[in-house]
């Protein structure tokens, strides 16, 4: 896949910019235990102990087992496949020799997820091989370079996470005329599920419902809780395209038989996140940190009386529905240094939020988009109205 080289080729480019000399992947067992970074710069699965190397050079080296070995050279990702049989630690310690990097750049990292890839097991690995060299003392964290590579999506990237995006959002045109009042929620998201696979494509996760205010939004899944008349359905859910994930949110209104039109406050409360989801989509440009997108939300929700969400008001998407790097958050603990990150032309992140309306439900809604120069743009189209059935 030439996205895969490209990734590959655009990682040494990071390497030069971070003054960092190599990037060393370190894995085994690949299948039951992948590093994030795998499928996006090497693309194979590796069984014996494995190093990918990348330089600030443009060099590329796979030292693999001698039996998988092969896949690697077919590939055409790597400048030169080494392969051993009985054992790698010579193999890597001659290699690392030859290259006599300054900076050892290793996937550990106590804030992003997606740069931690290394094991402690094989951390330990990684430094008994070491022993003895001058490289043991410059190993560093791989956390700015991945944070980078995985951020700054490539125009193949962006069209695939386009299209995950307009998937996922046909889908629920193609599901929402079919709810009726008296579905549960694990009715509701099969029927989604459903138009899903019908076009091709599998969940970015399982499927969330909400049928009013019966169940509490977030990561839940769905229950036999009935939808009913006056009840909001909110529904979380995303596809995966070639590798590429979205995560939208939408919402549908079941009128009561007397109403005319829904509730002035579930109108309110929509317009209320719609609102803010086009003032942060639109300050969204290169150099402003993730939290201060944050607040932006924070303070417009309080300036109208209603309570701060209790998450982040976005997060990345790529090849995993939170995809590493920065974050559009509060400085919270839990976030680490993520929400302090400045934001980047081609970064692509979720805008999310919710007011929870008691007896109505979770007026939540989520997009997808890309920052640009002049803001965000949207991957797919946005909900602009709420639906009523």
């Amino acid at each position: 896949m030439e996205l895969i080289r490209q990734k590959g080729q655009q990682a040494c480019g990071i390497l030069a910019e971070l003054d960092i000399d190599l990037w060393l992947i370190f894995v085994r067992e690949t299948k039951m235990t992948a590093d994030p970074t795998l499928a996006m710069v090497v693309g194979d699965h590796a069984t014996w102990q494995s190093f990918f190397a990348f330089t600030r050079s443009g060099e590329s080296f796979a030292l693999v087992g001698n039996l998988d070995a092969e896949n690697y050279r077919r590939s055409g990702y790597f400048t030169e496949t080494i392969s051993y049989t009985q054992g790698i630690k010579q193999d890597f310690k001659q290699l690392l020799s030859r290259l006599d990097p300054g900076t050892v750049a290793v996937n550990y990292s106590l804030d992003d997820v997606a740069a931690d890839g290394l094991s402690h097991g094989l951390y330990l690995q990684l430094l008994d091989y070491l022993e003895g060299t001058v490289y043991r003392d410059r190993l560093i964290s791989a956390q700015a370079l991945v944070s980078k590579l995985r951020a700054r999506k490539l125009p193949g990237e962006i069209e695939r996470l386009s299209k995950a995006a307009h998937l996922a959002n046909d889908a629920w045109g193609a599901a929402v005329s079919r709810f009726q009042p008296g579905m549960t929620e694990k009715e509701i998201a099969a029927i989604i599920d459903a138009e899903i696979a019908a076009k091709g494509v599998t969940n970015s996760f399982e499927t969330i419902v909400n049928a009013g205010d019966k169940t509490e939004p977030g990561h839940g899944l769905p229950s036999d809780a009935k939808i009913e008349v006056g009840d909001l359905l909110h529904v979380d859910f995303g596809v995966i395209y070639e590798g590429y994930c979205s995560d939208l949110q939408r919402l549908a209104y079941f009128k009561r038989y007397e109403e005319i039109q829904e509730p002035d406050e579930l109108t309110n409360a929509f317009n209320m996140v719609y609102d803010i989801i086009t003032e942060t989509g639109e300050a969204s440009i290169p150099g402003v940190k993730g939290f201060e997108l944050d607040d932006i939300a924070r303070e417009m929700l309080r300036d109208n009386g209603y309570p701060e969400y209790q998450h982040a008001l976005g997060h990345q998407l790529g090849r995993d529905v939170h995809d590493g790097g920065g974050i559009l958050g509060p400085k919270w603990e839990r976030y680490g240094n993520s929400p302090t990150i400045p934001l980047e032309a081609n970064n692509v992140f979720t805008l999310e939020l919710e007011i929870n309306l008691p007896g109505i439900g979770c007026v939540g809604l989520e997009e997808d988009v890309v920052v640009t120069e002049k803001g965000a743009e949207f991957l797919c189209p946005r909900q602009q109205e709420l639906m009523i059935l």
